[in-house]
């Protein structure tokens, strides 16, 4: 195995899928959801970087071409489990979610079955797109969280009345509340249509994959 600088990048992501929802286990929110959205970009802007730099610098190996797609699945599987594990936009998130996790399981286990012909299923454009997509959801959505965990501190003691107030713009917004509950709702209802986005993708990528081992499962 060789330990380029590529494939730590590709180490380091793999790693740091569990840290997602370690941080929301060590830590208070809005803490938790600042860590996970910070180390969740980090980690897909690594993405990009470990495989260009293997590109330009002719290090592709077999460890990065291995390690590279388990870490992108693990960094989406986990933070979508923590995901509708946390937010309010849950409701809204399970069908597409299901989908995500549906189709790389399914695609993961053709994969698995196809053995050595399993070249057939290389990654397509299109589903660099699905990636990037749905890690672009992911992050808005762990944005989301932020705004709504600073809303809820923020109206602590405060009755419904003057809250409506405050949001009616009748009473003095000292807390911040109006621009706090803007970008609650612009996050979260951007954050699952991206989501649905990434889901249709995810279809499409997952039927493509699977058109394509059709005639491998032919007795």
């Amino acid at each position: 195995m060789k330990w380029t600088l590529p494939n730590i990048l590709t180490v380091l992501r793999l790693l740091a899928a569990p840290g997602i929802a370690v941080m929301f286990l060590y830590f208070t929110r809005p803490y938790a959801d600042w860590f996970a959205l910070v180390l969740f970009i980090a980690a897909a802007v690594t993405d990009w970087f470990d495989g260009h730099l293997a590109r330009t610098w002719k290090q592709v190996t077999k460890l990065g071409t291995m390690l590279d797609p388990i870490a992108d699945k693990a960094m989406v599987v986990i933070a979508l489990m923590v995901i509708v594990g946390y937010s309010s936009m849950s409701p809204w998130l399970v069908l597409p979610a299901t989908v995500i996790l549906f189709r790389e399981v399914f695609v993961s286990g053709l994969r698995e079955f196809l053995g050595d012909t399993a070249g057939t299923l290389k990654v397509t454009k299109l589903a660099k797109w699905k990636t990037t997509a749905q890690m672009v959801a992911i992050s808005v959505l762990f944005a989301q969280g932020v705004f709504e965990h600073y809303l809820g501190m923020s109206t602590f003691g405060l009755d419904q009345p003057l809250f409506e107030e405050i949001m009616a713009g009748r009473e003095e917004d000292v807390l911040g509340l109006r621009w706090k509950y803007q970008g609650m709702i612009w996050a979260g209802n951007l954050g699952v249509a991206l989501l649905w986005v990434a889901a249709t993708l995810t279809l499409i990528t997952g039927w493509d994959y699977f058109r394509k081992a059709v005639p491998f499962l032919k007795d």
